[in-house]
């Protein structure tokens, strides 16, 4: 009799945003036998000063498979458009869809405080999926039966770990990406069209280099190298064990 291995599910606005926030963690999933999905609500569709909405898209979505091949991951894009992320039915119906397929024990998410509207909507849009797809009754027709138990759901670092006030966002859980780092480094730097327009948008003219950054800053808190910071949910009805923590020891 096999036993089925445990799936982590990144349900994040845009390609690259695992691969900035958590593919150190999932990689270490990965090497410890855990089945790995990386999905993401839009194909990015508005990231580029250049080409045109369906030309970036096409091009992003090639990046995000590579990259989540790279990692030994499968990738999913639920095709919403970049910038108009609502929470809405349809939205809500393609996301339990997705996780009744996927049926993942735990689930990383975007930080439900972040610096654009898209990863706040992507966060309440999983964290609804998340208790959504065990009730039956909600899209009945979506292809899949309700998964049995609500996954585990950890949110990921806001960017540069700040609310839309600058306020901190501090995380609760540190995880040690030391050895993963020049991996998840190679993984993002798969998402090449996108050099130019962080540079462009955002100010950040080496992007690798920024995460690089980032996670060493989150390393020291934890006394290591580099880290990932996530806060785990835990209201009503939501697993109350740190299954991630455990699943790294």
């Amino acid at each position: 009799m096999t036993t089925q291995r445990p799936v982590v599910l990144s349900l994040l606005a845009h390609p690259d945003d695992a691969e900035i926030l958590c593919a150190g963690t999932m990689l270490r999933l990965i090497n410890s036998g855990w089945e790995a999905h990386v999905a993401t609500f839009t194909p990015g569709d508005c990231g580029s000063m250049e080409l045109p909405p369906e030309a970036i898209a096409r091009v992003r979505r090639g990046e995000a498979l590579a990259a989540a091949r790279l990692a030994g991951a499968r990738y999913h894009c639920l095709e919403e458009r970049d910038l108009l992320l609502f929470y809405a039915p349809e939205p809500l119906r393609k996301t339990v869809a997705l996780l009744r397929s996927i049926r993942p024990d735990i689930v990383l998410a975007h930080s439900p405080a972040d610096y654009m509207p898209d990863h706040e909507v992507a966060s309440l849009l999983a964290r609804a999926a998340c208790f959504n797809a065990a009730v039956p009754n909600l899209f009945p027709d979506c292809g899949a039966p309700a998964i049995p138990h609500i996954p585990h759901l950890y949110y990921c670092d806001s960017i540069e770990g700040k609310d839309p006030l600058g306020r901190p966002v501090e995380p609760s859980l540190l995880v040690d990406i030391s050895a993963e780092l020049d991996r998840k480094a190679a993984v993002l730097a798969l998402h090449a069209s996108q050099r130019d327009w962080l540079a462009r948008q955002h100010g950040m003219d080496q992007y690798i280099e920024s995460m690089k950054a980032w996670a060493r800053h989150r390393g020291t808190a934890l006394g290591v190298p580099a880290a990932e910071g996530f806060r785990q949910h835990l209201g009503h009805g939501f697993p109350q064990d740190d299954r991630l923590s455990a699943s790294l020891r």
